[in-house]
């Protein structure tokens, strides 16, 4: 992930800290000594580094429940925000996902009682509601910390756990995309709560989560959507099949030519036999422009590595090499003799995506179940 630092590695899941997170430590920090110097302020650095500590642990009960069912994890990231766990794939079946969102709080949970044992009868109710009263002991702070956090991530507000939650047990009924569609909304519902809570309190970081809420929830939904019209379709359904290709001889003027005439974004390269090479992307074609010259060859700056599929192969192949971690702008689609026919983009699959909704079409989701 950009803007992203990898620090190490848990069980071949790699762990990474988004830049964000940094300044948010130095907001942190500032905001602490504001109110009672430096003291305060490293207390107050050391408490948030401890409870995203508790985040990470949220986070690997998660990682380790999906890899019961064979789902990898390959990062993880902190953000000011929390964190997200990368799973290659939602689980299939509803009760699988219900697991894996149930375990994220389940290490809370266990956080919070190992705390609290060891607090004894020393702690109070009052004590654990007063995380930021330097007074209340840091253990009593994390033990209230992890409370909260789990109450916090059981509302029933997709994408948080309570959202994934109430999906699985929606899909058992509605199947997967019906589910989604149902989970994202009230999602979005208690963004909007959120945000106006965040504005009248004057909570600029309750207002950030209500952001990130909507907007990922949007995101999912779109994509479970998309994952519904790929299951059972094939690539050549989806497939772009009228096309200008450039070959291994072309410069980029030959491309800027392309590019005016038509309404392509990316275009092919291909070699003597019409076997794909590389792509050439619009944004990498007008960089090569301004740091390269018209006449700079296409093959020095096309992207390489481009996947191919099949064109009767099933469309969620592609789908996963358009959406996936290691996403790339366009898939190749070949014949069998390897020849390029066509190829896929996300912004294709969208717009099948629009048409399929316009016209009432209903896909199988993942969980085999067609959508109310």
């Amino acid at each position: 992930m950009p803007w992203s630092l990898t620090v190490g590695y848990v069980a071949g899941t790699a762990v990474r800290i988004h830049a964000t997170f940094a300044l948010f430590l130095v907001w942190i920090w500032v905001t602490y000594y504001q109110r009672g110097g430096t003291e305060a302020a490293w207390e107050g650095v050391a408490f948030v580094s401890l409870l995203f500590l508790c985040v990470l642990l949220h986070e690997f009960g998660h990682i380790f429940a999906a890899r019961r069912y064979g789902v990898k994890t390959p990062d993880v990231t902190l953000w000011p925000f929390g964190g997200i766990a990368n799973l290659e794939r939602i689980p299939e079946k509803p009760s699988e996902e219900l697991v894996v969102a149930i375990a994220g709080p389940l290490v809370n949970v266990v956080i919070a009682a190992v705390l609290l044992l060891y607090l004894g009868a020393t702690v109070d109710v009052a004590s654990l509601t007063k995380i930021e009263d330097p007074a209340v002991s840091m253990v009593a702070k994390l033990a209230g910390a992890n409370i909260f956090l789990v109450l916090f991530n059981m509302v029933p507000a997709f994408p948080m756990d309570g959202g994934r939650v109430l999906r699985a047990l929606l899909a058992i009924k509605f199947g997967f995309a019906r589910a989604t569609e149902y989970a994202a909304g009230i999602g979005q519902g208690f963004a909007i709560l959120f945000g106006l809570l965040g504005i009248i309190t004057g909570n600029f970081m309750l207002v950030i989560i209500a952001v990130f809420v909507f907007l990922a929830a949007s995101g999912e939904a779109g994509h479970a959507q998309l994952s519904s019209v790929a299951r059972g379709t094939l690539v050549s359904d989806a497939m772009i099949t009228r096309f200008q290709s450039l070959n291994t001889q072309s410069r980029v003027s030959d491309a800027l030519d392309a590019l005016i005439h038509s309404t392509q974004k990316e275009f092919p390269i291909v070699d003597g036999g019409e076997h794909l090479r590389g792509v050439l992307t619009r944004d990498a074609m007008i960089r090569a422009l301004k740091d390269k010259g018209p006449d700079t060859p296409v093959l020095e700056v096309m992207e390489t590595d481009i996947p191919t599929v099949p064109a009767r192969a099933k469309l969620e192949s592609a789908l996963k090499c358009l959406t996936g971690p290691q996403s790339k702008p366009v898939v190749g689609v070949t014949d069998v003799q390897g020849r390029l026919v066509g190829f896929l983009t996300a912004e294709n699959l969208g717009e099948m995506m629009l048409i399929q909704s316009a016209r009432g079409d209903k896909a199988f989701g993942p969980w085999g179940r067609r959508p109310a």
